[in-house]
This record gives structure tokens, C-alpha cells and sequence, in this order.
């Protein structure tokens, strides 16, 4: 595939460096705070990923509110990025503030319930409509709890993913297909164990290739985003999950659905807005507000059959939960941030401007003739290098453009505009306004009217 169609590569490269020279006047605060913090920083940053911008060096933030924040020379910028959706009802909603404002002078963690702790559950099993719940620091830390549980309650092995998937972390879902086989991801550091042995792949969308893999009998789950979202935004075929969903439960196999993402559908996710039927279902980043936290919930039939495996197992440690889990502190935050900040209207808010930022950049897409697509899920947009959408992650990845993909997002940062480096998705939340929707449509106009 050439994701380069209808530009000119000299212009883009020297829009490139022009940025780049930009960038480094516009930001000498950072530049000093990125030479400072080298000096005991692993790759001169907290995390790795940090350096994953398409930046000269890391930006620093020095505050964040609402759809906004303000790095360290002063600048302000509209955040569509939003922590890759760990921001997604912005930065620091004020009942979540208030709320953990509150318990800080509470106390933070005990390992023992907070009063916070049934009425989360409950709001829990209310939108999603899984009955019981638990909790941990991450989703990563969720589905490895998840992936525990369902393995000890089926005697199953076996987990099943979909090449290109996202579920944060978790070893076992680092297994990609190339060339049509199963292959661990050569990007996985310290591994020393054969992950092919106890995870399968097949494409999205595939279903002959779900049914060849299920048919073997030792699946425990399916894990699975109800949209994949992380090679690109990759839409399940009119009748996908319907049929996909009778085959699992025809094998028995269990369906853990992860909403980290998908959470931009509905205030009950994808699976309830699509009346998707999983067994267990996880949420991260976005449900404390911001606050380290995730749930994951089951059906009233897997918590039995997951306490039974519990009862019935030795005494001693399980390998499920941290002693941090489910502390007050993010028990507050995800009280307030369900009960206050979570709500029908503020979704409808970002559905009306996730809406029109789509359409805008279809609209400047199609002016320019260039064969690239836009696709939305609630309150997520992605534009991707393909003239139609993917059908599985080998085409989303296809379409990934890396040098392409940072020229534009370093162009829109320049510009007071954020969106997600790995991709190009984009979040609105409750806080963003239409002009900011305007805003970042004449930037990204203004963008590839220099590239062609």
C-alpha cells in the first residue's frame, strides 16, 4: 500500500524540518528540563514511550485542565490526545478533584473496603450489566487477572487474540500473524517463554479463522476490544460479533471484551450500547477520572465458577491482585467520576463534536483527493492512510505511515493542537468546545495544503 499517494515527499520533508526548527525556539524551558532530566532518567524520560513524539525532545507539561493544558515555556494547547484516553473526561474534572481533595485527609490505602466500594460495584453492575466486580491499578494488571481467573475456572490453557490487538501489557497477547502464522512480536523485550504455545491469533473479522482455532477445544477466552483501536481503528463487519459470539459460546469458550478504549461509545461502553453479551468485561485508564485504576466484572455463572476455583485451590498466594488495589483514594475518584463526570449528557456533548470533527476531516480529505479514510466510534476519530477502512490489522497496518504520521502531528502541536502519537486518533471530552473542533479542522487543512 502507498500511504503517500497525492503528496509530494520533498515538500513534506522540508515542512518537517521547518517544524522541528520551530519547535526548538518555541520550547527552550523544555529543552533545559529534557538536558536536566537525562542526566538520571532512563532515556531522558519516565517512561520510554515518552520519546515517541515526533518531537526534538519531550515536551513538559506543567499543568492540565479540562480539554487544555500548558507546558512548561508557557504555551497552551487543545488536548485532543487526552492520555490516549486515560484523560478522556479531561484533565482533572472537578468531582473527581473535589472527591479525592476529600480523602486525602482520609487516609489512602488499608487494604480493607471503603465506604466508596459497594456503590462503585453497584454503578458498575448497572451500566454494563455484569453483576460482580473487582479491581486493580490497570487494565494491563485486569486482563492478567482476567486471563488467571477464566483459566483456573475452564481448566483451559488457551487464550485467543486478534492480530494487532491492545490489552495493555499482557504477555500473552504480544502474538502477531505474519505471513498468515503466529509469531511473537520481536518488539518484546526479556520474554523467555514461547508465548505461541499458549496463545492463538487470527484476523478480525475472520470468522472461518475463529471457528478453525475454537474447534481445537482448548480455548479458555476470547479476549478481545469490541473495535480494535491500537493498529488503527478497525470496525467489526455488519453481523461480526453476532456470529462470533455464538461460536464462542458453541465451543465453550468465555469472551472477556476490553472497553479501555471502547469506553468513548456510551456511558455503558460498546458491548452494552451493541448488546454484546461477554462473559467478563474490563475497563482502565478512563474510570477513575485519571486516578491508577480499572475494573473487570463477571457474569453471575463465571463468578461462580471462578469462586469455586478459588475454594477449591490450596491455601496461599493466587497471583490476582496487588495490595494497591482497590485503595480509597481511587475508590473516591471512581465514585465521583461514574456517579458525576460519566453521564449521558456529557457523551452526547462529545458524540455531537466527535461527529462533526469526522466529518470536517472527511471533508478536507476529499478537497485534497487524497485516498485516505475517517472513521469514528462515540467520542473517538481516527483518520488512517487507506482510501477505506481496514477489515483486520494486517490492512491497519498496512496504512501506518510512521514518518507521515509524526510530519502531521508535529505540524498540529506547532499549531496548540494534541492528538495520540502512536496513531492518528483524536479524543474530544465534556470540556472541548466547537471552536476548539474548528480549530484543529483549519490546522489540519492548513497541513496538507503544504504536503501536496
Amino acid at each position: 500500500m502507498n500511504t503517500r499517494t497525492g503528496l509530494n515527499w520533498q515538500r513534506v520533508q522540508a515542512l518537517v524540518a521547518a517544524e522541528r526548527a520551530s519547535y526548538i525556539v518555541r520550547n527552550p524551558q523544555s529543552a533545559r528540563l529534557a538536558e536536566q532530566a537525562a542526566q538520571h532518567l532512563l532515556f531522558g524520560v519516565p517512561m520510554h514511550w515518552m520519546n515517541d513524539w515526533s518531537t526534538p525532545f519531550p515536551l513538559t507539561v506543567r499543568e492540565a485542565s479540562g480539554a487544555r493544558f500548558r507546558d512548561a515555556d508557557g504555551n497552551a494547547y487543545v488536548d485532543f490526545c487526552l492520555g490516549d484516553t486515560g484523560a478522556m473526561f479531561g484533565h482533572a474534572p472537578q468531582p473527581v478533584a473535589q472527591a479525592i481533595a476529600r480523602q486525602s485527609a482520609r487516609g489512602y490505602t488499608s487494604m480493607l473496603p471503603s465506604e466508596d466500594a459497594g456503590p462503585v460495584a453497584a454503578e458498575l453492575a448497572r451500566r454494563f450489566g455484569l453483576p460482580y466486580w473487582q479491581f486493580a491499578l490497570s487494565a494491563s494488571d485486569a486482563n492478567r487477572f482476567v486471563l488467571r481467573w477464566l483459566r483456573a475456572a475452564t481448566g483451559r490453557s488457551k487464550v485467543l487474540v486478534f492480530n494487532g490487538c491492545y490489552h495493555g501489557t499482557v504477555d500473552d497477547v504480544f502474538v502477531d500473524l505474519i505471513g498468515g502464522m503466529p509469531m511473537q512480536r520481536d518488539s518484546l523485550l526479556g520474554q523467555v517463554h514461547k508465548l505461541t504455545d499458549h496463545t492463538a491469533v487470527v484476523e478480525f473479522n475472520d470468522l472461518p479463522a475463529l471457528e478453525a482455532a475454537l474447534r481445537q477445544g482448548d480455548i479458555a477466552c476470547v479476549l478481545a476490544e469490541p473495535v480494535m483501536t491500537n493498529v488503527g481503528m478497525v470496525l467489526p463487519q455488519l453481523g461480526y460479533w453476532e456470529a462470533a459470539q455464538q461460536l464462542i459460546r458453541q465451543y465453550g469458550t468465555l469472551l472477556v471484551i476490553d472497553e479501555t478504549h471502547t469506553i468513548s461509545s456510551g456511558v455503558g461502553g460498546y458491548a452494552r450500547a451493541h448488546a454484546m453479551q461477554p462473559d467478563a468485561l474490563v475497563v482502565g485508564k478512563p474510570i477513575g477520572g485519571g486516578i491508577p485504576c480499572a475494573v473487570y466484572g463477571f457474569t453471575e455463572e463465571l463468578a461462580r465458577r471462578v469462586e469455586h476455583a478459588k475454594r477449591s485451590a490450596p491455601a496461599g498466594h493466587s497471583g490476582v491482585g496487588t495490595t494497591l488495589s482497590a485503595n480509597m483514594f481511587a475508590m473516591a475518584a471512581m465514585r465521583a467520576n461514574l456517579e458525576e463526570v460519566m453521564t449521558e449528557s456529557a457523551y452526547q456533548h462529545m458524540f455531537t463534536l466527535a461527529a462533526q470533527l469526522a466529518e470536517g476531516l472527511r471533508d478536507i480529505i476529499a478537497r485534497h483527493e487524497l485516498p485516505w479514510c475517517v472513521t469514528q466510534i462515540g467520542a473517538r476519530t481516527e483518520f488512517q492512510f487507506a482510501a477505506s477502512a481496514p477489515r483486520n490489522g494486517t490492512e491497519a497496518q498496512a496504512a501506518m505511515d510512521c514518518e507521515l504520521e509524526r510530519a502531521i502531528h508535529l505540524y498540529l502541536l506547532n499549531r496548540g493542537l494534541l492528538i495520540t502519537p502512536f496513531h492518528n486518533m483524536l479524543l474530544v471530552c465534556p470540556a472541548t468546545k466547537v471552536e476548539d473542533v474548528q480549530h484543529m479542522l483549519a490546522a489540519f487543512e492548513s497541513c496538507v495544503a503544504q504536503m501536496i
